[in-house]
This record gives C-alpha cells, sequence and structure tokens, in this order.
C-alpha cells in the first residue's frame, strides 16, 4: 500500500516512532508491561488536568463506540434517567444504545449546524426531576461542531446530576479540566488526538462517581467498575489486552509531551483547520459549521457547484497524497476534511495548493 496522510477524525495518521513501537511482542502478564498501563492512566489524568486523589484513568478494549457503551451500562442503572443531548450522528448513536440497553433516557435534539442550548438543558432538568445523569458528544465529527460543554456542566451539576462527555475526538487536542467542566465520565479512544493506533479507548472517572457504579453494568465484558477494580492492582487487564496498541499509545504520549502539551497540540490543530478553512473559502468551498463553532479537529464542507464529483475529486487527493473523508449529512452534499493527527502545516499548505489547483482546472472545464 502506498503511504497517504489520512485527514480524517481517527484512526488518523501516526509517526514512525508510534508504528515502531508496534514490532515488538510484549506478554499481558508481565510485570513491566502492566506498569506501562498504569503509566499510562497516571498521564491521562494529568492531561485532564485534575488529580487522581479524585479521578482515575481506566483503559478498555475495543473502539471509541465500546468504550461508550461500557460507560452507559455501568454508570446508569435500571432506576436512572439519563438525558442524551445530540446534534450529530454520534449523539444520536448515543440514543440507540440507551434503547439497547434498555435505559430510561429522554432526548434533547438540535440540528447538525446548532449546539445545544444550556438554558434549554436547564429547563429539561427543571421539568423532569427524575433525569439522573446527561450525556452530550463535545466535538460531533459528524459535522466538525465543537458544543459548549462548559456551559451544560455547570447547569448539570447545579441540579446535582452526573455529566458523561463523550470526548471521543477532542481530548488530548483541545485543552480540558475535567473538574472546572463539572465532568464525571470523560470517554476517548487511542486513535484520536493524542494521536496512537486503534484497538483501545479510556474512560477518566470521577471516582465518586465510579464508586456508585457496581454491579450495574449489564454486560461482562464492558464493565467499567470490574476493569476498574481488577486494572487499579498492578495494571493487569481483565481480558487480553491490545499490547501493541498499549506500546503504541505509551510512545504518542511521550510525543504529546515532547510537542509541548494538550496547548501546544491545540494550537497546531487550530492554525492547520484556520488555514483549511481559508484557503478552502477562496476557492469556492463554504464550510457547513459557522466559525464560531467550529472545532479545530474536522471540517465539513459543502459541493462548491451542481454536479461536483467527490469520487473524482477524492481520487485526485489520494493520487496526491491525502486522504479525506465522506460526508456524513442526508440533507446536503458534504465532505470532511480532518487536520488532527501527524499534520503539519506544510502539509495543509500542500493539500491546498492542491485543492485550488483542481478547482482550477474544473473551473477552464465550466
Amino acid at each position: 500500500m502506498n503511504t497517504y496522510k489520512l485527514l480524517t477524525p481517527g484512526p488518523l495518521t501516526t509517526t514512525e516512532a508510534v508504528k515502531k513501537e508496534m514490532l515488538v511482542d510484549r506478554c499481558t502478564w508481565d510485570d513491566d508491561y502492566k506498569q506501562v498501563t498504569q503509566e499510562i492512566r497516571k498521564q491521562l489524568v494529568a492531561i485532564a488536568q485534575v488529580n487522581d486523589t479524585d479521578y482515575t484513568a481506566i483503559l478498555m478494549q475495543g473502539s471509541g463506540s465500546f468504550v461508550v457503551e461500557s460507560v452507559l451500562t455501568t454508570a446508569i442503572g435500571n432506576a436512572d434517567k439519563v438525558l442524551i443531548i445530540t446534534n450529530g450522528a454520534y449523539g444520536e448513536r448515543i440514543v440507540e444504545m440507551a434503547t439497547v440497553l434498555q435505559l430510561q433516557h429522554v432526548v434533547y435534539s438540535v440540528p447538525y449546524h446548532e449546539q445545544p442550548s444550556p438554558l434549554e438543558v436547564q429547563a429539561i432538568l427543571e421539568k423532569d426531576a427524575a433525569i439522573t445523569h446527561v450525556a452530550i458528544v463535545h466535538c460531533e465529527t459528524t459535522t466538525g461542531i465543537l458544543n459548549p460543554i462548559d456551559e451544560i456542566g455547570k447547569v448539570v451539576k447545579s441540579f446535582n446530576k452526573t455529566f458523561i462527555v463523550d470526548a471521543m475526538s477532542s481530548f488530548g487536542g483541545v485543552p480540558m479540566n475535567l473538574s472546572n467542566m463539572q465532568i464525571d465520565f470523560l470517554i476517548s479512544s487511542a486513535n484520536k488526538c493524542i494521536q496512537g493506533v486503534p484497538g483501545f479507548g479510556f474512560v477518566v472517572a470521577k471516582i465518586e462517581a465510579l464508586e456508585k457504579c457496581k454491579g450495574q453494568a449489564k454486560s461482562v465484558a464492558l464493565d467499567l467498575y470490574k476493569q476498574w477494580e481488577v486494572m487499579s492492582v498492578d495494571g493487569k487487564w481483565r481480558f487480553t489486552s491490545p499490547t501493541h496498541v498499549v506500546a503504541a499509545f505509551a510512545k504518542a504520549l511521550e510525543e504529546l509531551a515532547v510537542e509541548g502539551g494538550v496547548a501546544a497540540r491545540y494550537k497546531r490543530y487550530a492554525k492547520n483547520n484556520q488555514l483549511l478553512r481559508d484557503r478552502l473559502s477562496r476557492c469556492g468551498f463554504k464550510a457547513y459549521i459557522s466559525a464560531e463553532m467550529q472545532s479545530p479537529i474536522i471540517t465539513t464542507f459543502l459541493y462548491p457547484y451542481e454536479g461536483f464529483s467527490f469520487e473524482h475529486f477524492y481520487h485526485e487527493m489520494k493520487q496526491a497524497g491525502f486522504v479525506i473523508y465522506p460526508g456524513k449529512l442526508t440533507e446536503f452534499d458534504t465532505f470532511r476534511i480532518g487536520n488532527i493527527g501527524d499534520v503539519h502545516e506544510e502539509d495543509m499548505t500542500t493539500l491546498c495548493h492542491v485543492i485550488e489547483n483542481y478547482m482550477a482546472v474544473k473551473n477552464n472545464e465550466n
């Protein structure tokens, strides 16, 4: 296979050093390997800007959706009720999970190009005292919108509810202080902003909230409480762990620190994103999400003209060394370009130059 820059919201382009970590086989029972797990857990708590007396990190096998479902089945009991806030496909996936798990839930949905209102969340909580939990996606990669979890978190805590945040595509790339944001359970994945590879996800959880979850899970493998209980002893995973992926993630965490931490990575991502939006705007592409709501993770663009062929465009970008994403909207024709991973200003500049040339040729044809 040829090598491409993956301009996607994860899996994403990783460094050679991260990839090389996967060339060594490791034993799940080995003390050195278990220590790697423990170090990762400590570093994740530090990235969340909280201390390990109040918060803990639990690693869980599987994709990000596996870990979201793990939190839902573990944290929400039969007598509980969760308010699920949606403005994209991944919030809607949480609704689907809640339905299958037979969790009591209510949905507050807004259009994909809008942010949910903290005032509306407040009104819902005032009307429905049975709600015990609130769940939301931070960065909806359906569109690239960034939701106001700070303001919503304050509302949630004013009603003393448990706050669950799917920060799959933002944690490690957007500075977050979980305590200030009132987050009880934050969910993310190895192959997102920390720039590892797919294979496991993780939860940074408030210990007080996690301790209340014992015995609630409707799953054996996805029981987050039991995973924490076992992992906290010495770093041993309950079931076979993705050893190669864990080692790669440990290297990715080292690289995050060398880059300057989350603040530096956020600055790089934001600069990439601004360059992309500015240059593509000048050659006829309109972003679906307004600038003030845009995350620095991924951007959705409307087709620039009637008859635009995404398939041809995709092929031409791939020939130039870039893999982009199709759109995820039903009512508009769109595509998406991500700028996280081992992607830098020179990469985005090259991509924009390729797109500008493509559009110039197409304009001449028309």
